[in-house]
């Protein structure tokens, strides 16, 4: 006996069996092989070919080789590898490039800039008998009309690179000596020579004759000088630091003080608006010529203390007119990068020992520093990550000195163990450099009026 629900629910199934029986069938796998061609993904060429060529096939009849290679030609035109004339599906779309093919192939990838080889060892090494092993002097210049010169004890010594002639230039009595400090004029003709006893000599190089001397600036010895066009600017043990209008008989024009300690580093910008200046003091100024007095000592722009020992290594970069790089000495060991127009410190990197000197490459971003205990090696920077790109060691003593060739490819390198080395460091630039601009006589334009 069926309860109500039961027989409700037989009543309903039985009640359209056709109904059921068609649904089922069309949910079942059975209907799954009945396919519809889809016309407008077919080739009706392909197909006419293969159904008349089939006939042919199927009864073989003798052909002359020409037609066989013909048949051979059209079946490849045809795509003959398939077997299907119907098709069901839409081929699927073919990809869109993102960049024409043209415009690819005339737009070849950028080829990657070729590592440049650093060699390790010195091209050449000269002799420096007597060479001070003073930390805070400056003995070494490498000028525009590509001639080195050298201090040497009381001699000031010239090699030629052009040719590797080496002459004297002078020779300083021992109540004067020894020379403290020496700098080329921009024209690359006449040089400065710092003494022991606070005088300053300018000399003619070609003529080999003393122009005039400076004196009644500094107390005491001057170890450190800097050009910027007709003016020379002086650092002295004294602390005090002076520019001197060379054109004029009453040369000094402005002095900076700041220093309670002897000056050991003086460098103007490119642009010879802002000079930096180091001292043993610790000290670095930077000094804006806008606010020089001629009436009164000039105010610093900005007075750094960041550095923990003498300051002597100071390098303005090329590529970026108020970046500045410093060394500290012993006691400090550091190469910091200023932003000179705020004064702030932008980067600071501990090299482990002394920084003697610092030079910039003037075709990449490079800095080369040279150093003291213990390595007295010439380090390679790469700027600004500071990642070390090569170390370059032969000197067994602090490398006090360095100066850059005119190209800028060159280093020339001067040490304690009284040898001069020079080094390919900076490679070839990529570009030719642009011609030099004519050097400007009008520093010493009227030089010989002077007496």
């Amino acid at each position: 006996m069926m309860d109500a629900g039961s027989a409700s629910n037989a009543k309903s199934q039985s009640r359209c069996p056709l109904k059921d029986q068609l649904l089922q069938k069309r949910n079942s796998r059975e209907n799954l092989d009945r396919f519809i061609p889809n016309r407008s993904a077919m080739d009706f060429d392909y197909a006419h070919y293969m159904l008349t060529e089939r006939k042919g096939k199927e009864n073989p009849t003798s052909a002359s080789p020409s037609r066989e290679a013909y048949r051979k030609q059209l079946a490849e035109t045809f795509n003959m590898n398939r077997t299907r004339i119907l098709t069901f599906k839409n081929k699927p779309p073919v990809p869109v490039e993102l960049l024409p093919h043209d415009f690819t192939s005339a737009q070849p990838s950028k080829a990657a800039k070729p590592h440049r080889y650093i060699p390790q060892t010195s091209e050449r090494t000269l002799d420096a008998p007597d060479l001070v092993d003073d930390y805070y002097l400056n003995l070494m210049d490498w000028g525009s009309s590509n001639v080195l010169s050298i201090a040497l004890g009381n001699t000031v010594y010239l090699w030629d690179a052009s040719n590797g002639s080496t002459s004297e230039l002078v020779t300083v009595d021992d109540e004067v000596g020894p020379v403290t400090s020496i700098s080329w004029a921009p024209d690359g003709r006449h040089v400065a020579v710092g003494l022991h006893t606070s005088e300053v000599q300018l000399w003619d190089s070609t003529a080999n004759r003393l122009l005039r001397t400076l004196k009644g600036g500094h107390r005491s010895r001057v170890g450190s000088l800097a050009w910027n066009n007709h003016i020379l600017t002086t650092g002295g043990m004294d602390g005090h630091i002076i520019n001197n209008d060379v054109r004029i008989r009453s040369h000094i024009v402005e002095t900076y003080r700041g220093h309670t300690q002897e000056v050991c580093g003086l460098k103007w910008s490119a642009s010879g608006q802002q000079l930096a200046s180091g001292g043993n003091d610790n000290l670095l100024h930077i000094w804006d010529r806008s606010m020089t007095s001629t009436s009164s000592p000039t105010q610093w722009l900005h007075r750094l203390e960041e550095h923990t020992a003498a300051v002597k290594a100071l390098a303005w970069c090329p590529f970026q007119g108020n970046l500045l790089a410093s060394g500290g000495g012993g006691g400090d060991r550091c190469i910091k990068f200023w932003n000179t127009h705020t004064g702030a410190c932008l980067n600071s990197v501990d090299t482990g020992s002394q920084v003697c000197a610092l030079l910039w490459n003037k075709n990449e971003r490079e800095l080369l520093s040279s150093h003291g205990f213990t390595q007295n090696q010439l380090t390679l920077w790469k700027y600004p990550s500071m990642v070390k790109m090569a170390e370059l060691t032969g000197h067994t003593s602090r490398v006090l000195f360095m100066a850059q060739s005119p190209d800028g490819c060159t280093v020339a390198s001067a040490a304690a163990d009284e040898t001069l080395r020079f080094w390919n460091v900076f490679g070839v630039p990529q570009v030719a450099a642009k011609a030099a601009p004519k050097a400007n006589p009008e520093p010493f334009a009227h030089i010989n009026r002077i007496r």
